[in-house]
């Protein structure tokens, strides 16, 4: 089952992006007040599949009010080749329809290979005209990744 995300979802969604093999994980965006933040603003867009009782893939999905991006995107290693990533995407995507939003993006580590054969297997585009940039803000936002 594909639902939205909500707040209370937090503990679980969290233990899942920790099982993801080369995951980063920012100890302020990814706290449970930095997730609180991001589905305030999302309210709708953000998603979770539930199958066995429990939450085994999510998505953090907003937009600016011009363009969606797709954050943390995963599925439970065990429940992996059954359709879940695909479902929660369409669920996010037609969430952003919903919103007026008519262009999508994300952004994946180049050594995420199983990550970006999936986006490329369900018909995403990667693109090669342009450089991604970010600026650090808060020095205490430390990226972590998961071994």
């Amino acid at each position: 089952m594909v639902r939205a995300m909500t707040i209370e979802d937090y503990d679980e969604v969290y233990a899942l992006w920790r099982k993801i093999r080369g995951f980063g994980l920012r100890s302020v965006d990814d706290s449970r007040e930095g997730v609180a933040r991001f589905l305030s603003r999302n309210p709708e867009t953000s998603v979770v599949a539930r199958e066995d009782g429990r939450i085994v893939g999510a998505i953090l999905c907003g937009h600016d009010g011009r363009r969606g991006c797709l954050y943390h995107v995963c599925v439970d290693p065990g429940y992996r080749m059954r359709g879940i990533g695909k479902s929660m995407v369409v669920y996010a995507m037609e969430a952003l329809k919903k919103e007026k939003i008519n262009k999508v993006s994300l952004i994946a580590f180049t050594k995420n290979d199983i990550g970006n054969a999936f986006w490329k297997e369900i018909g995403w585009t990667k693109r090669e005209d342009l450089n991604y940039y970010d600026f650090t803000l808060n020095e205490e936002n430390i990226t972590a990744f998961i071994q």
